[in-house]
């Protein structure tokens, strides 16, 4: 885990309601940190609980992610067991082990179903580990269990951190049926952040009355808009799981359908809380110190508009342009042109800021590159790129790319 603390990172975690039939714990079964903190995270559904989840599209994916996949089908979810500190990626059998023994030994100690324990894994690749590591320390785990309220939302999150610098949570609430109802949920992620899932371990809870099918499709629409809009530095990652867990305590009646127009409003919530965290991601972004903000209108679709915006914030000149505070636009000019997508050099439009740098296939006239280069000096950063050929939009997230993201992955595993 970092030391120092992003220069982007909020004031401090927030405060997040609570979530009837959530109990969470951070516990330290020594993993890997030398330093004392907790590496494990468990949290405990009541029974009745519903599940969805995104996973890793990585073919190199872990073994937790594959049983979580395997589990997902079964739409009951009692706990999630989590560690930081190694992946349990590409470490075979053992890693099959590993994850038996976490099922076998929390199954014990709930008498669910092993179906309805969603294990994940983040930190190292390739190194495995003792079988019972986790396993073994579970009982003393259960026994720090306490209702998913005050401080032990921040005890949860941090848990689960690798290289970040801040624990990240958010929450939101919706009206379904007169009954107000809860969203919340932390996240972790710093590094190896792109698309299909960014890179990242995150858990949201709700009290909402919501059967499996439509959760899944309220989540999976989340993503497409929030993780999946985000990047720091164009890596997907081996681990990256995203579980959604509804207790149905609300008093509402369920929604049992993905077309109930009352799904509406959750996924509203839903959105908020996952864009909420996607953006505290990238602010921890290793060795950031600008948020990025990439804005494309005009492509002939929103799947086109979005792969150019991931091209111009997955470039490293741009990326080290916004970290050097170099107004230099040329290089948004050549990510669009290389983007895969239609563009026009002669109705492409660029601002940065809200100044518009150039048009009709060349410098505006005029041009004056003070006030940008002043917005390059902010934190916070625009570009705007209008493709000027269709009705196509997306907006995604990144970070700027500075010596920091070396030094803390040139010695990763040191």
């Amino acid at each position: 885990m970092a030391t120092a603390v992003s220069p982007l990172a909020p004031a401090s975690f927030p405060s997040l309601p609570p979530v009837a039939g959530v109990r969470l714990a951070g516990h330290r079964a020594g993993i890997r940190y030398k330093t004392p903190r907790n590496d494990v995270m468990v949290a405990v559904l009541d029974a009745g609980s519903s599940v969805a989840a995104v996973l890793t599209r990585s073919l190199t994916a872990s073994a937790p992610v594959h049983r979580c996949r395997a589990h997902l089908a079964g739409g009951a979810v009692r706990a999630l067991v989590v560690n930081a500190g190694n992946s349990n990626a590409f470490t075979g059998k053992a890693g099959e082990a590993f994850v038996d023994a976490t099922i076998d030994a929390t199954v014990s100690l709930l008498g669910c179903k092993p179906t309805e324990i969603f294990p994940a894994s983040t930190g190292v690749i390739g190194q495995p580990m003792p079988a019972d590591l986790i396993a073994k320390s579970l009982p003393e785990a259960f026994g720090k269990l306490a209702p998913a309220e005050g401080e032990a939302w921040e005890v949860a999150a941090r848990a689960i951190m690798t290289t970040d610098t801040f624990p990240k949570g958010a929450s939101a609430t919706a009206t379904i049926d007169g009954v107000t109802v809860t969203v919340a949920g932390f996240a972790k992620g710093s590094g190896m952040i792109a698309p299909d899932m960014a890179t990242m371990l995150a858990y949201v809870f709700t009290d909402a009355n919501i059967a499996p099918a439509p959760l899944q499709t309220a989540l999976s629409a989340a993503t497409d808009r929030s993780f999946n809009a985000i990047t720091v530095d164009g890596d997907t990652s081996t681990s990256d799981t995203l579980v959604l867990c509804a207790t149905r305590k609300a008093d509402h009646a369920a929604i049992e359908d993905a077309g109930d127009p009352r799904l509406v409003a959750f996924a509203t919530a839903l959105d908020a809380v996952c864009l909420d965290l996607a953006k505290q991601i990238v602010r921890d972004g290793e060795g950031a110190t600008k948020f990025v903000e990439v804005r494309v209108t005009g492509a002939e679709s929103d799947a086109a508009a979005k792969r150019i915006a991931l091209t111009i914030a997955n470039s490293p000149l741009v990326k080290t342009a916004v970290a050097g505070e170099d107004a230099n636009w040329g290089r948004i000019v050549a990510a669009v042109g290389r983007a895969g997508e239609r563009a026009d050099r002669d109705l492409l439009v660029i601002s940065a800021g809200g100044v518009q740098i150039c048009a009709n296939g060349m410098e505006v006239p005029g041009y004056d590159e003070a006030p940008v280069a002043a917005h390059m000096k902010g934190q916070e950063i625009l570009f705007e790129v209008d493709i000027g050929l269709g009705s196509g939009k997306a907006t995604v997230w990144t970070c700027d790319l500075t010596h920091g993201y070396i030094d803390i992955n040139g010695s990763y595993r040191s």
